[in-house]
């Protein structure tokens, strides 16, 4: 009783506000089954990228009964799926999940303002209803319950898109992600629902570690190497002793470990843009270095386009190669990273030429299958110095090209204008046209 008190007594300083975390489930297979007439929970399906550099097949996505059934995980390669006459297999559609990830947001949007939603992923977001409960229960009834109302959310969703959805409530973000993913996930009815009091009983007696939320493997193996073995270990640690082993993180899990999370979700953080990355994973070994150019130019003219985009320059670039799994990659650390100082510039072809140079001057014909491109020290356009080796005419006409290429690729397509290297054998550019975070975008089969 005394210790009940106790821990009643720590949480009376806390805000209670009413969160939930609501999770998709098994989102893009959900979408296709839908899309085919299948019930989400019962089909038997897999989402395969085929992407050549993907080595044969990728599973992104597996439904319910897929994972139940045969085993099958996202994530795992093309040829150790089982073979089963049942299995439904699918290539992405990424415009399409966008789409729905759209359809299900602007539904969230009927119980809560813009800013108290937070769209964590493409299958998850987390709502703060505080402020929207009064008008809620004036909709639905005085009585209604967080769990009636979770129950609502689902069953708006399921009407509206097929989805069913696992939601996670708590008192605070954190408890809410707590909720889903140890409690929603197994439950009959897919809802969880977390208070400050229910931690002592739910939380604290769990042992594996690494499936709490944001304590991976890593970490949980360190914190075992203080003593702590379970999440009532982590509570009652001293918090100034997990500072001095695991820094700024110790206390973020100490405070974990209680459930406490002071965070609003209106107050969204938002990061200021340092530099700009592109990179990619090549359908194929590359060996040839003019192939490789090809490919750096490709990726360097697209991060130029997005610093112009963003009407910003570049006093910066780096340059990462990254080999191929092979003896030398072993021998040569599996790749470089490499950087210049530049003229600030957006232009491709002060980019694209600096690229050009750190490649030239690192590569000594390893085979490579990653190339990745970065413009840092960013700054507003409009201020850079010019170039004392190049006329001033020039720099004009090559900002004009630019400008006029953007347009035509913003208003016809990227394939409207095209340097003839990208047609080559070594170019990428064309073949990745109408890829959305590498993987199919269309919205229909073939």
């Amino acid at each position: 009783m005394q210790q009940a008190d106790k821990i009643i007594d720590v949480y009376k300083i806390e805000p209670r506000r009413i969160i939930m975390v609501i999770d998709s489930k098994s989102f893009y297979a959900s979408v296709e089954s839908v899309e085919l007439g299948l019930n989400p929970l019962q089909s038997i399906l897999v989402v395969m990228s085929n992407q050549e550099n993907t080595n044969g097949g990728l599973v992104l996505a597996a439904s319910p009964r897929a994972k139940q059934l045969l085993g099958i995980k996202n994530v795992m390669r093309q040829r150790d799926v089982p073979k089963d006459a049942r299995l439904i297999i699918v290539p992405p559609r990424m415009n399409l999940y966008i789409q729905k990830n759209k359809q299900i947001n602007d539904i969230y949007r009927e119980y809560v303002a813009d800013e108290d939603l937070h769209i964590y992923s493409i299958d998850e977001s987390i709502l703060d209803l505080t402020d929207s409960m009064q008008y809620l229960k004036s909709k639905f009834g005085k009585s209604l319950t967080l769990a009636e109302l979770a129950r609502i959310i689902q069953k708006h969703i399921k009407a509206e898109t097929g989805i069913y959805t696992t939601i996670g409530i708590g008192d605070t973000p954190a408890m809410a992600k707590l909720a889903l993913d140890l409690e929603a996930k197994h439950a009959h009815s897919l809802i969880g629902e977390w208070h400050y009091e229910y931690i002592p009983d739910r939380l604290w007696p769990i042992e594996k570690l690494s499936d709490v939320w944001s304590i991976g493997a890593r970490t949980a193996k360190k914190l075992n190497r203080l003593g702590i073995f379970s999440m009532g270990d982590l509570a009652a640690y001293n918090p100034y002793k997990l500072k001095q082993h695991l820094g700024v993180k110790g206390i973020d899990l100490y405070a974990l470990a209680w459930g406490i999370d002071r965070s609003l979700i209106r107050d969204k953080y938002q990061p200021k843009e340092n530099s700009i990355s592109n990179s990619q994973v090549l359908p194929r070994d590359y060996s040839k270095a003019e192939e490789l150019i090809v490919v750096i130019r490709e990726i360097g003219e697209q991060v130029a386009s997005r610093l112009r985009a963003k009407s910003v320059v570049a006093g910066q670039i780096s340059l990462w190669i990254g080999f191929a799994h092979t003896e030398q990659a072993t021998s040569h650390n599996h790749g470089f990273s490499v950087q210049m100082k530049i003229t600030p510039t957006n232009t491709n072809k002060l980019i694209t030429q600096g690229l050009t140079t750190l490649f030239k001057q690192n590569y000594q014909g390893e085979v490579v299958r990653n190339v990745g491109v970065t413009a840092g020290k960013l700054q507003a356009a409009g201020v850079e110095q010019l170039d004392l080796f190049m006329p001033a005419a020039t720099t004009s006409k090559q900002r004009t090209i630019d400008s006029v290429i953007d347009e035509l690729r913003k208003n016809y397509g990227i394939d409207a204008v095209y340097k003839a290297s990208s047609a080559t054998e070594g170019g990428t550019m064309l073949n990745r046209i109408g890829l959305v975070g590498g993987h199919n975008g269309g919205n229909a089969y073939g």
